[in-house]
């Protein structure tokens, strides 16, 4: 996996992650109680898999040279 990719996941995984809290502030507000778990479900999910990816990413940028 390449660093361009690793940075295109990122950024999807951010944009899923705006979605779902737009989606859990209007289940919220809708008084859709069970929604409002299943989206932070998604998003905390994704959240993870940014992260995994972030430090694959800078393990790849900092590497040592050799």
């Amino acid at each position: 996996m390449g660093k361009k990719a690793c940075w295109t996941l990122i950024v999807l995984t951010v944009v899923v992650n705006v979605v779902m809290l737009q989606w859990t502030i209007e289940a919220y507000l809708g008084h859709e109680f069970d929604k409002v778990f299943q989206y932070s479900t998604v998003a905390f999910l994704s959240a993870l898999f940014a992260g995994s990816i972030l430090l694959v990413w800078r393990r790849m940028e900092y590497r040592p040279a050799e």
